[in-house]
C-alpha cells in the first residue's frame, strides 16, 4: 500500500503556491489605492468646448429681410392711416414674418388687433414691442389699454406706472393711469394722475371728466 505522505506533501505545496495569489487579491480588495479601476474603463470622451455665444436675434435676420420688412411696415402704416386696416394687417404680417424683431411692425399690428377687440393678440404684440424697446412708453400704454378692456386693472396700473416714468410728459399716459387707479378705488393716485394730464393738456376731456368724478 502506497504511503499517503507524498500526497500530503503535494497538497501542502499547492497550498503554499496559492497563498501569495490569495494574499495579493486580498490586498487589492482592502487597499483602493493599490489598484486603479479606472484603468479598466474605456477612456471617457473629452468634454466638448462650450459653444460660442449665439448671435443676437437681430443679426440672425438677413439684411435683405430687414430692408424688405421695413418697406412692408411703411406701407402698412400708410394703409392704416387711410383706414384700410385689413390691408394694413396683411402688410404688418408680412413685415413680422420677414423680421420678427421689427418693433414698429409689432406695435402697429397690435394697434390693429386692439381696434378689432382682439386684446389677447394685441397684448402679445405690445409685449414683444416693449421688450425690444424697454424705454418706450407707447407699447406700455397700448398694453395697459388692452388690459383695461379685459378688466385686468392691476396689470394696467403697473404698466402705466412704468410708462409715466419712461415719458412723464405724455398726457395720455396720465389720463389712462387716472382711469386705472379710479377703477382700483385709489382716489389719491387717480386725482394726481388726472391733474397731471390736465396740466399737460388742458383740453383733455377724459382727464377733466375723471377729475370731476373723483372730486379732485
Amino acid at each position: 500500500m502506497a504511503s499517503p505522505l507524498p500526497e500530503r506533501r503535494l497538497a501542502r505545496r499547492r497550498l503554499i503556491l496559492r497563498q501569495p495569489l490569495a494574499l495579493t487579491l486580498m490586498g487589492i480588495a482592502l487597499c483602493g489605492c493599490s489598484f486603479d479601476l479606472g484603468s479598466l474603463m474605456p477612456e471617457k470622451e473629452k468634454p466638448q468646448e462650450a459653444p460660442k455665444a449665439a448671435a443676437t436675434a437681430e443679426s440672425a435676420v438677413s439684411a435683405g429681410n430687414v430692408t424688405e420688412a421695413q418697406a412692408h411696415t411703411a406701407k402698412a402704416q400708410s394703409l392704416a392711416k387711410s383706414g384700410e386696416t385689413a390691408a394694413a394687417l396683411d402688410e404688418y404680417n408680412r413685415a413680422v414674418g420677414l423680421d420678427p424683431y421689427n418693433a414698429q411692425a409689432l406695435y402697429g399690428r397690435a394697434l390693429i388687433y386692439q381696434g378689432n377687440n382682439q386684446h389677447d393678440f394685441a397684448i402679445a404684440d405690445f409685449s414683444a414691442a416693449s421688450g425690444l424697446n424697454p424705454q418706450k412708453a407707447e407699447p406700455l400704454l397700448g398694453r395697459a389699454t388692452s388690459y383695461l378692456a379685459l378688466g385686468k386693472v392691476k396689470e394696467a396700473a403697473a404698466d402705466l406706472d412704468e410708462a409715466s416714468e419712461a415719458d412723464p410728459h405724455n398726457a395720455q399716459v396720465w389720463t389712462a393711469r387716472g382711469q386705472a387707479y379710479e377703477r382700483l378705488g385709489d382716489r389719491a393716485k387717480a386725482v394726481a394722475s388726472y391733474n397731471k394730464a390736465v396740466a399737460l393738456r388742458p383740453r383733455d376731456d377724459a382727464a377733466r371728466s375723471g377729475l370731476a368724478r373723483v372730486g379732485g
